[in-house]
């Protein structure tokens, strides 16, 4: 018998073309959405039924710019400039890292993020042990496009992360091999040069082609400083993102996290080559970086996705935060309709499923997608209630702690505000364990 789970009497939060809001039920049968609306007690017998009266229900996140590698390193790299922040702690923090420390590291984050909410990310990995990463996802049951870390140049970059060009590219392909497609296709893989100025002009041409050859997702930061801009001008004679397009990294499979320093011929090309752009507020804030113009790429065609970053630089991998900030920070440079609430959670989700090329699949709560949703309590929360608009509801007031189960492929990853299935814990005692080991390993990576 099929695996069946009927969720009664809630609101429910399409994300579909339509933009439908609407009271009913929704059937998951074998980890994909059967019905959505009315369902009729005959097409769910047998199912697990769950009275979901005064509950929200919405598509998972989908969050297009993580680092799980970084999570131990969390309340560690604070108040810096992005390229001391890089050079003093997080380059040495990840050469320090080992298969171990990693997996703990990407289970950390994919804890806090299942727990908010998220259910499809975007990660980019360090320079060694992406497997640890790739065990981690298939275990949790989340999607993930996940891509090893591609450095080849820099000053100051601890010996491990310099990688030989060549075998920069080898072990990306051999990577690819082995987690493309892997746990019934929940996990992808993406080609991830870490930015212009620490790859080579070689590496990122060979990237760019690539992708190409076997259609998978490139993802890279791009213009987060005036500096990237000023390197390639000074290097290559152009900006930041004429360069990418240059070399061939920009495309529609292609999201460069940041853009906060772009003109309008970037805009234009961007939106030109449906290359995507991943909006960071807190960790553009964090790290004075500046505030992405969103209106402008959204007046320009520009395909937009939101994501948290790394918990070095936010510090938090929160969906909730993410959103309320990309609402609010336009506001006061563009009026106060600029990046309304509808608009800011179609960017956590349906706009993050289209830029990871899995809308068929996620983002909007329709008949044959997969069951990845989530479940908020609303109603019960002085700070959230007793009611008021729904998308202003879910993107100023709500937070995490209101997400009370989690589904993702139908499989329930939070019953009742808690991880299935994991004892925290007994995580958490790993990850001390494991940010001891790391704290006492990179001191011999820390130059100045």
């Amino acid at each position: 018998m099929s695996q069946r789970t009927w969720l009664k009497n809630a609101t429910l939060v399409t994300m579909n073309a339509d933009a439908e809001v609407f009271e009913g039920d929704l059937l998951i049968e074998d980890g994909r959405i059967a019905a959505i609306g009315q369902v009729e007690k005959e097409r769910a017998e047998g199912a697990r039924v769950l009275d979901m009266s005064g509950h929200i229900i919405t598509p998972g996140f989908v969050q297009c710019h993580i680092h799980l590698c970084q999570t131990l390193m969390r309340n560690h790299a604070d108040d810096m400039v992005l390229i001391d922040w890089l050079k003093r702690r997080i380059w040495p923090y990840e050469a320090a890292l080992t298969h171990e420390t990693l997996g703990v590291s990407a289970r950390v984050g994919l804890a806090e993020l299942i727990l908010g909410g998220t259910t499809a990310i975007l990660d980019m990995g360090t320079v060694h042990h992406t497997d640890a990463i790739g065990e981690a996802v298939e275990e949790s049951g989340i999607r993930a496009h996940i891509g090893k870390c591609m450095m080849d140049l820099g000053d100051e970059v601890p010996a491990p992360m310099r990688e030989v060009t060549a075998e920069s590219i080898k072990e990306s392909l051999r990577l690819y091999e082995t987690w493309h497609g892997k746990a019934e296709g929940r996990i992808q893989y993406a080609f991830a040069p870490r930015f212009a100025v620490s790859c080579t002009e070689e590496l990122l041409r060979e990237v760019g082609q690539a992708s190409r050859d076997l259609g998978c997702h490139i993802h890279t930061h791009a213009s987060e400083t005036t500096y990237e801009n000023v390197f390639t001008q000074e290097r290559y004679g152009v900006s930041n993102i004429a360069f990418l397009e240059q070399v061939g990294i920009t495309g529609s499979r292609s999201v460069l996290a940041h853009g906060v320093h772009v003109s309008d011929e970037d805009c234009q090309i961007l939106s030109t080559t449906q290359t995507c752009i991943c909006h960071c507020p807190s960790s553009n804030l964090k790290l004075a970086s500046g505030i992405a113009n969103m209106p402008r790429y959204d007046r320009m065609g520009v395909r937009v996705a939101l994501g948290a970053d790394g918990a070095p630089c936010n510090n938090n991998l929160d969906a909730f935060i993410e959103m309320r900030l990309a609402a609010l920070l336009q506001k006061p440079f563009h009026g106060p309709e600029a990046m309304p609430a509808e608009r800011v959670f179609r960017l956590a989700t349906m706009d993050g499923a289209r830029a990871l090329g899995i809308d068929d699949k996620v983002g909007s709560l329709e008949v044959g997608k997969s069951a990845d949703l989530v479940v908020f309590d609303l109603d019960n929360d002085p700070g959230c209630g007793p009611g008021g608009n729904v998308y202003a509801r879910l993107v100023y007031t709500a937070q995490k702690h209101n997400v009370r189960h989690v589904f993702a492929s139908g499989r329930q990853l939070v019953d009742g505000g808690e991880l299935v299935g994991v004892d925290l814990g007994q995580l958490m005692a790993r990850a001390r364990k494991a940010h001891h080991t790391t704290a006492e390993r990179m001191q011999q990576f820390i130059s100045g």
